[in-house]
């Protein structure tokens, strides 16, 4: 609501990022009842997996918001990737393919000893959220409004020269948008 009626400018994905870690710090520092509880934030923190990620290929992961909440006795942790798309900056379709990789890391985060994982997603680019169709050759990589994934099943490019690994994810989702005025959100819980 903050974006969309001006009360925050986010003009890109970093200042996305910034402004959502704000509001994340201030209220998460509302739950720090005693001494001993504390609230941690990061942005862009790299953490130590179990094994190698999708996305780096190696064992550490960077996330775009890694929070943490607790006492020295009992914590919680939780990440955030977000995507903040923008007509002007029209990188289709491999905005669709970055989506679906950054559910996949979020999936490997989780299996990796995140507890809590998020994807947050904001565009003004209607194509992403209402498109009555996608080429041949990349609608595997489709969440539109409305739409579902359904675990195991596997996306891929089917250009001549592919953007990416196909890939496959562990969960089903649905996809389900918000408009607010020429806005357009979406959160996924991995």
């Amino acid at each position: 609501m903050k974006i969309a009626n001006g009360g925050i400018i986010s003009k890109n994905e970093a200042s996305f990022q910034l402004e959502l870690a704000y509001i994340l710090k201030v209220v998460g520092q509302l739950y720090e009842f005693h001494p001993s509880e504390k609230f941690h934030l990061e942005l862009e923190n790299t953490i130590q997996l179990k094994s190698k990620s999708r996305k780096s290929k190696t064992d550490k992961a960077r996330i775009d918001i890694y929070l943490e909440f607790g006492n020295e006795n009992e914590k919680i942790n939780s990440a955030i990737e977000l995507k903040f798309l923008k007509k002007k900056n029209h990188r289709e379709p491999n905005n669709r393919y970055d989506i679906f990789k950054d559910l996949a890391n979020l999936e490997d985060y989780k299996e990796n000893g995140i507890e809590l994982c998020y994807f947050y997603i904001s565009t003004n680019h209607s194509h992403y959220v209402n498109q009555n169709e996608y080429s041949e050759n990349t609608r595997d990589f489709d969440f539109r409004d409305g739409k579902e994934y359904i675990a195991g099943t596997k996306l891929e490019y089917k250009t001549e020269k592919p953007y990416g690994k196909p890939i496959c994810l562990k969960t089903n989702y649905k996809f389900n948008w918000k408009s607010i005025e020429n806005l357009y959100f979406m959160k996924l819980e991995i």
